[in-house]
């Protein structure tokens, strides 16, 4: 992974510099003091990973990544902040932040998500790593050997998403272990063309597995009203349902809107196919 750093205190910078070094966590493309500065020499980089200060004298961190994104939108973003605001947080995660590091430092918590953000972006990697070999003749058994000897990285995931007693889980299960077995993702075929090679009743399991999914976009809003660091929150909100539709679940739960948050099905389930494949 190549990383830009941007603070406006240059011990962080060197701090985070001979973590990510020490750590073999991937390779320095710059570091800048300069939001501004940041900005122009990033137009010349291509950076995977960029970790960003929130509060910053001549630009505060948010409206730094929204001016990054338009030329860089495949980078992911990591704040740094000893704000615990959570309105400043949801804006922050709204811009496109996928995780928090709080101030002061601490070299476990880089390494861990750091290390979270990099599985993160093999997800695209994974996608055209499939779709380059859809066409090619499926002969090796091992393929289906490995999805049956590896279901307990699903339930894992179901436990972590507050569903692993839902009826759905089973039919869940069954269709991302189908799509990895014929080495396909959801857009390349659609939900209803799996559901029914799986099932007599395709439109019941796909509303089972829509009720599940829901009930796991609403464990993770009550886990994001109590802590918007909780470790499933910050892993699975935006990969899984988008933060998005998880802060409309949240606003639901707290009364203050009368809309749930939505299921993008596609998004749900290539999220989890790619979990399955990161993990077994």
């Amino acid at each position: 992974m190549n990383f830009y750093l941007i603070d406006d205190d240059r011990n962080i910078l060197l701090l985070l510099k001979q973590i990510i070094l020490n750590r073999q966590l991937g390779h320095i493309l710059g570091m800048e003091t300069n939001p501004l500065t940041a900005l122009k020499n990033l137009t010349t980089l291509d950076p995977n990973i960029v970790l960003v200060d929130l509060l910053m004298p001549e630009m505060d961190g948010i409206t730094l990544i929204k001016r990054i994104k338009k030329s860089k939108p495949d980078a992911a973003f990591i704040m740094l902040s000893q704000v615990s605001d959570k309105e400043m947080v949801a804006k922050a995660y709204e811009a496109g932040v996928e995780f928090f590091i709080q101030k002061p430092i601490n070299a476990v918590e880089v390494e861990s998500v750091i290390k979270k953000v990099s599985q993160n972006r093999s997800i695209q990697g994974a996608y055209d790593k499939i779709k380059g070999i859809l066409n090619a003749d499926i002969t090796d058994s091992s393929v289906t050997e490995t999805t049956k000897e590896n279901p307990d990285v699903l339930k894992a995931l179901f436990q972590r998403l507050g569903i692993a007693s839902e009826i759905g889980c089973k039919d869940i299960q069954e269709t991302v272990l189908y799509l990895v077995e014929k080495n396909q993702v959801l857009g390349d075929v659609t939900l209803s063309e799996v559901l029914g090679n799986l099932n007599p009743s395709p439109k019941s399991m796909e509303q089972r597995i829509r009720r599940t999914a829901m009930v796991g976009l609403t464990h993770l809003a009550h886990l994001g009203l109590d802590d918007f660091g909780n470790e499933d929150f910050s892993e699975f909100a935006s990969s899984l349902y988008g933060f998005d539709q998880v802060r409309k679940e949240m606003d639901f739960l707290k009364g203050t809107s009368k809309t749930h948050g939505n299921i993008k099905m596609r998004t749900f389930i290539n999220s989890l196919i790619n979990y399955y494949q990161e993990n077994m």
